[in-house]
């Protein structure tokens, strides 16, 4: 595998719902709650008009509504128990990607780390079909 030792790193942040197979996501410099309230506000102007978004998340520190978390009006967090990455969905989506489209592969710059992570975004959200396959489990159902 090629290795690297310059530090200039992206964060994909990435939401997905299966049940209408789409997906929303930013691409920011850094983790955080500054990135992670970017993030909630555009899963927000994803939802389908007049829903409200369950969002299920892990335990990270900027997903802490005690630390300045802005969650939109249309939205409710789901804290997932700690250490059970199998019940977010969205673990399969990060290895998908890992593992398909942002692996062994060295960027020249910043730019280009951005652009493969928007492109292995585009990649998933533009295939229903995976978006359902990497999402759904039948085992973990909210039912309301």
């Amino acid at each position: 595998m090629v290795r690297d030792n310059r530090r200039e790193s992206v964060y994909l942040f990435g939401a997905i719902c299966p049940d209408r197979a789409v997906g929303a996501a930013v691409i920011m410099p850094a983790v955080n709650t500054e990135a992670m309230n970017a993030h909630l506000q555009e899963i927000s102007t994803q939802a389908a008009p007049g829903a409200h978004v369950l969002l299920l998340c892990d335990r990270a520190g900027w997903h802490a509504t005690s630390k300045g978390l802005q969650v939109p009006a249309n939205m409710t967090l789901l804290p997932l128990p700690a250490y059970a990455p199998e019940l977010n969905p969205m673990e399969n989506v990060w290895d998908y990607l890992r593992g398909n489209k942002l692996c062994g592969v060295l960027w020249n710059s910043y730019k280009a780390i951005v652009q493969a992570c928007k492109n292995a975004w585009d990649f998933l959200i533009n295939d229903p079909d995976r978006i359902r396959s990497i999402g759904a489990r039948e085992w973990a159902c909210v039912n309301l």
